[in-house]
């Protein structure tokens, strides 16, 4: 073995053992170190693959995993790892021939075989979607429900709607019905969606408000459907109350396996507050994500098919960004494939749909900040990544200071980058159980827009893992 392929080898160990200890930006570095050794060698590039998988860096994951099969097409870890990437992304046609392609190779592999079928169930299923969907009369599930005779049943001792309204003490029941891991009554999350699609679907894509001289808000990020440390939020930083508004930063459900106590405590508190407690969409907020992170698959596990395909119709009324007075903007995902989007390119979209492939709706809930100038292609593979210079342009053709973003995880709960123009806030500690990453929210004061982060670290749940409800293809996948 020539020395620069042995040297190749002690950094491909280094990586292993990193990816081992769930370090996987270190084993990233390790990889890509070996390959600058031996960039002939797949198994460098399948490896990784999948610790782009794990770090959510989909795009960087399939052009892994596809170099990987160009050295070595007989390699068939590299179809598995280009397939989950194309699951990830949302491609199955994509991911069913690769596939396909392992069945075909190994006829008698059994996992193989099931993972096609799986697969291709997906795919039917999709196109059986599209079928309906381009049915101009599709109905909403709202109007196949009968809210007014769904009985409460007399064994049933949870929490109920007051008068079919949202109280506080209502909410402080249901968090605690929540917390004993016990079911919130079918009727009462209808009646909570129904009201809350209403709500929502009033409001404008860019919703944009006013803080006073002596007012304070919160900004949390992504939550994951990790409840418990949702309540350690509230326990922390107070409930929410006319004199202690929040905004949630879209990403509320998927991975974590308690995303529907997360989303009902979260759509509560809006109808309980409608002008003190605010939400955003995230990227998780869509079809796609939930058929493949969980959400689908836990609410028909705790309820019906039919009470998932409402929460997707609220979540496409969800807002896409929030303009706090009138200097800085907060939006899941970043800024813009292309310059010269303004402010009122946003108020004008469209938003009661799944995210376009491209365009500033699919900008908003997908982009990274980058620290190199311009823009490249996103290691996610949807929308791009964003440089300093972008911002700064935006900000000054918009009249703005800064930017709020979440959707990415930061060690120490938070970020901030672009000279303090843009901000990076994740609300899930010990994200999936593994990152041991610290959350964090940011105070927000009238008086001076300036951004107070506040650090604080997972607590305890109950025995049920992260990604218990995800697509079984999904969690294979990552292994």
């Amino acid at each position: 073995m020539a020395e620069g392929d042995k040297k190749a080898e002690k950094l491909k160990e280094k990586a292993n053992n990193c990816f081992k200890d769930k370090d996987y930006d270190n084993a990233i570095k390790y990889y890509t170190e070996a390959l600058e050794l031996n960039p002939a060698n797949a198994i460098y590039f399948s490896n990784r693959s999948l610790a782009y998988l794990r770090t959510e860096c989909y795009g960087y994951a399939l052009a892994d995993a596809t170099k990987c099969l160009e050295i070595d097409k007989n390699y068939i870890k590299g179809y598995y790892r280009r397939a989950t990437s194309n699951m990830a992304l949302g491609k199955f046609k994509a991911a069913l021939k690769d596939y396909e392609t392992v069945v075909r190779v190994r006829p008698s592999d059994k996992d193989a075989k099931m993972k096609y079928q799986e697969c291709n169930k997906i795919v039917k299923q999709k196109a059986f979607e599209r079928a309906i969907a381009s049915d101009e009369l599709k109905k909403s599930v709202v109007d196949s429900l009968d809210i007014e005779n769904m009985m409460i049943e007399d064994e049933y001792t949870g929490p109920k709607l007051e008068e079919g309204k949202v109280t506080m003490r209502f909410m402080k029941e249901m968090m605690e019905c929540f917390k004993d891991q016990k079911k919130l009554h079918r009727k009462c999350a209808y009646q909570i969606l129904i009201q809350v699609k209403e709500l929502l679907s009033n409001l404008p894509s860019l919703v944009e408000i006013t803080l006073k001289e002596t007012e304070k808000m919160t900004i949390c990020g992504d939550t994951h459907g990790q409840f418990y440390d949702l309540l350690n939020i509230f326990e922390l930083n107070g409930l929410p109350s006319e004199t202690n508004p929040y905004l949630f930063n879209g990403d509320f459900v998927d991975r974590g396996s308690f995303s529907l106590e997360v989303i009902l405590t979260l759509f509560g508190f809006k109808l309980l507050l409608p002008d003190s407690f605010y939400l955003l969409r995230g990227n998780h907020e869509t079809d796609n994500m939930n058929q493949m992170y969980g959400f689908e698959g836990e609410v028909k596990a705790k309820y019906t098919t039919q009470m998932f395909t409402l929460f997707s119709e609220v979540f496409q009324w969800l807002p896409l960004a929030q303009c706090i007075n009138g200097k800085v903007l907060v939006m899941h995902g970043g800024l813009f494939s292309e310059d010269g989007v303004m402010l009122d390119d946003l108020r004008k979209i469209d938003r009661n749909r799944q995210p376009p492939d491209s365009g500033p709706m699919c900008d908003l809930l997908w982009s990274d900040p980058q620290p190199q100038n311009g823009r490249s292609v996103s290691k996610r593979g949807v929308s791009c990544q964003f440089g300093p210079d972008v911002t700064e342009r935006f900000l000054d053709q918009n009249k703005l200071d800064y930017i709020v973003r979440s959707h990415e995880v930061k060690a120490e709960g938070y970020e901030v980058t672009h000279s303090g123009k843009c901000i990076t806030v994740f609300s899930a500690p010990n994200y999936c159980d593994q990152m041991a990453n610290k959350g964090a929210y940011i105070h927000l004061r009238g008086s001076d827009l300036k951004p107070e982060f506040h650090q604080f670290t997972a607590v305890p749940h109950p025995n049920v893992k992260p990604m218990a409800y995800a697509n079984s293809l999904m969690q294979m996948g990552m292994m």
